[in-house]
């Protein structure tokens, strides 16, 4: 019997006390950490460890899934490594929440829906066998032979229910005792990796669309007679009209969304689960929050400030040691653009312009398309000369306060040390922070 290896309880039923927490009163929510960096795992475990909190983080069908996806990694491997990470730094495992993103057909759209299917229940699978307890069932993108796209929201509810039956199957086989899988739901569900177009903010999703697709969804879980796992049923994932793009941002807008609010049914302790609100400010988060999008997924935002911290520490090591024989420097923005260019898949329909304008967004963009080819060995090999560059260098304070706004004022109350690997989470974690805060997390 294949199973995952087993994991103290309880992380799944805290994430459930805090939606429960949160539609009594609205107080205290869940961010959620959409990124396989290594980087950003690391900052998001001390996160957790410093708040006391619980740690989300999640892992997109692009990004990880039984043929690897761009990372290279199978749901049980990047399990291995979050769990290898939190344990570490001394995290509990039952404060870790493994969870599944836009699980479903996207990354064999392009195949029959049957095939499509097929893999997807695979990836479901392997998802819950390794262990993560939140799942996204996402069937909402129309594969090959579908006449209709979008597809009508029935299909997308009946296909979702499929997954979570192939999810049921497979909790079945875990050892007694294990967490039982939670689930996110909808139909209105942004594309996974962010919008590809600009203009006006996204439209708010209706009260009436909220009704429907619960109803929807009710009967095809109760059609497979999955009716257990529908008491599961942790979010629904709605637009709440935030959004951002290569170089634009849509703030929550509250007075748009407040009707929301009144749409989540008595019946079922359930809330929202917003997606796309990385760059939003601490106040939008915090009304967010409160009007019980409860779920805050946060990703590129977080590869964005690493993306940051790493073009600082380059500028700073120009200035320390350009002209030093002895050291041949780093070149990560040039090793990073050339990977860009070299495979252009994932950032070509996303950007748009001259030359110029490309060369700036492929490095600076909100998008972040960038963090796609971290994992690039030339990259990865660029980082590491940098790192190792200014591993034993005294960065001096007036570098740091010139390139690390965010981080003096820390490292002259003594709180942060001048070296470059801290710098870099502390900038991370900067971001972290505002979510936190807006989760009743930070102390």
């Amino acid at each position: 019997m294949k199973s995952a290896t087993k994991h103290k309880q309880g992380s799944s039923r805290k994430l459930q006390e805090i939606i429960q927490r949160n539609r009594q009163s609205g107080a205290g929510g869940v961010y959620s950490v959409c990124s396989a960096h290594p980087a950003v795992i690391e900052a998001a475990v001390h996160q957790a460890i410093e708040d006391e909190a619980i740690l989300c983080v999640e892992s997109t069908s692009s990004q990880v899934n039984q043929d690897g996806g761009y990372t290279g990694q199978a749901p049980q491997a990047f399990a291995d490594f979050v769990r290898s990470t939190a344990s570490t730094a001394d995290l509990e495992m039952d404060n870790v929440v493994l969870g599944g993103d836009h699980l479903g057909p996207y990354p064999w759209r392009n195949q029959a829906s049957s095939v499509a299917m097929a893999k997807a229940a695979t990836l479901v699978r392997a998802c819950v066998l390794a262990g993560y307890q939140k799942i996204h069932l996402d069937a909402s993108m129309a594969c090959a032979d579908d006449a209709q796209n979008p597809l009508d929201a029935r299909v997308i509810a009946q296909r979702a229910a499929v997954l979570a039956e192939a999810a049921e199957a497979a909790f079945a086989e875990l050892p007694p005792g294990s967490d039982p899988p939670v689930y996110v739901i909808g139909t209105e569900v942004p594309i996974p990796g962010g919008e590809t177009v600009e203009g006006a903010p996204p439209a708010v999703t209706t009260n009436e669309h909220v009704q429907q697709t619960l109803e929807d969804f009710r009967s095809s879980f109760a059609e497979r007679k999955l009716s257990t796992a529908w008491e599961r049923v942790i979010g629904l994932v709605v637009q709440p009209g935030v959004e951002f793009g290569d170089d634009v941002v849509f703030p929550y807008d509250r007075e748009k969304a407040r009707l929301l609010s009144s749409a989540l049914p008595k019946d079922l302790a359930i809330v929202y689960e917003a997606h796309s609100t990385d760059y939003q400010s601490g106040k939008a988060l915090r009304e967010m929050v409160e009007d019980h999008f409860a779920v805050l997924k946060v990703g590129p935002w977080l590869t964005f400030a690493f993306r940051e911290a790493i073009f600082a520490l380059s500028a700073i090591e120009r200035e320390l040691l350009d002209g030093n024989q002895a050291t041949r420097l780093s070149q990560v923005r040039q090793a990073l653009d050339h990977a860009m260019l070299r495979k252009p898949d994932y950032w070509k329909s996303y950007y748009h312009g001259d030359e110029t304008q490309l060369r700036l967004s492929r490095a600076f963009s909100y998008s972040d398309r960038c963090r796609y080819y971290w994992p690039e060995p030339e990259v990865q090999a660029e980082v590491a000369r940098l790192l190792a560059n200014l591993e034993n260098q005294s960065l001096p304070a007036t570098l740091i306060s010139q390139f690390f706004s965010l981080q003096y004022e820390a490292y002259r109350a003594g709180s942060l040390p001048a070296h470059a690997r801290e710098l870099v989470q502390h900038h991370v974690r900067a971001v972290l922070k505002v979510y936190a805060e807006a989760c009743g997390f930070s102390r």
